[in-house]
């Protein structure tokens, strides 16, 4: 009996020294499916994995500063920017999503079908709430560059609920504003928020998340392991779950 003992506990000595810390920066929108999808790779590996969570512009600019990563996800465009760090590796592309409207529950649903009708949703709601594009976001970029193109962006910045970062939706909540206007995965990540729709087909701006390991993760093997797990059917019925569209 003793014997056995020795084992077992040696064995589980051997797993915690060959358990690996795994730190991975990532963009808002695809936090709720890292979330998810981590804590079952800890389940299966006895890996840990720290999940660091902010916009897409705050996220290359903290990796331009220096932090500290073994796991990035970002959109293409930024990882291409920051093709130094980074591995040799091609990135993978991982989700996407859109972008979409969103009310309080129990409120009237307002007429998104098409660009007119979305335009004119805006138009008429007294508060409307979205990312600051000052704060790197991708949906508040692109709806400041609607909205100028639309010739309305003095109009909708003067009822503009802007968030620098998180859960647009929670405006809502709390009677800020009466339509708020982000990423389809962060909407239904908001209990309290009803989605009305994506935007129309016309002006619906797709936003890609892709993978890529650290130029020295801190244990390459257990950092492409999880990057691995973010792909196949099981990472792909998370993904669907939350709102985006796996590759």
């Amino acid at each position: 009996m003793r014997h056995v003992i020795l084992a077992v506990l040696c064995c589980l000595t051997l797993a915690r020294a060959q358990a690996a810390e795994i730190t991975v920066l990532t963009t808002g929108a695809y936090k709720p499916v890292l979330e998810t999808l981590a804590r079952r790779f800890e389940a299966a590996t006895g890996h840990r994995v720290t999940l660091r969570n902010d916009t897409a512009g705050a996220v290359q600019r903290r990796v331009e500063a220096g932090e500290g990563f073994d796991v990035l996800v970002l959109t293409p465009a930024g990882l291409r920017a920051l093709a130094p760090r980074l591995s040799p590796e091609p990135p993978r592309e991982l989700a996407r999503v859109g972008i979409g409207v969103a009310v309080r529950q129990g409120a009237p649903m307002p007429d998104i079908s098409t660009p007119e009708a979305f335009r004119q949703a805006l138009l008429s709601a007294r508060a409307v709430a979205m990312i600051d594009p000052a704060a790197g976001g991708s949906s508040g970029i692109y709806l400041a560059g609607l909205f100028e193109r639309w010739g309305i962006a003095r109009q909708i910045a003067g009822k503009a609920v802007l968030v620098p970062g998180g859960l647009v939706a929670t405006r809502l909540l709390d009677g800020q504003a009466d339509i708020a206007i982000h990423q389809i995965s962060e909407i239904l990540a908001v209990p309290g928020a009803a989605l009305v729709g994506p935007l129309p087909d016309a002006i619906q701006n797709w936003t890609v998340y892709a993978g890529s390991l650290a130029a020295n993760p801190q244990d390459a093997a257990a950092a492409r392991a999880f990057l691995d797990s973010l792909r196949g059917p099981e990472a792909a019925r998370v993904i669907e779950a939350a709102g985006m569209r796996a590759p």
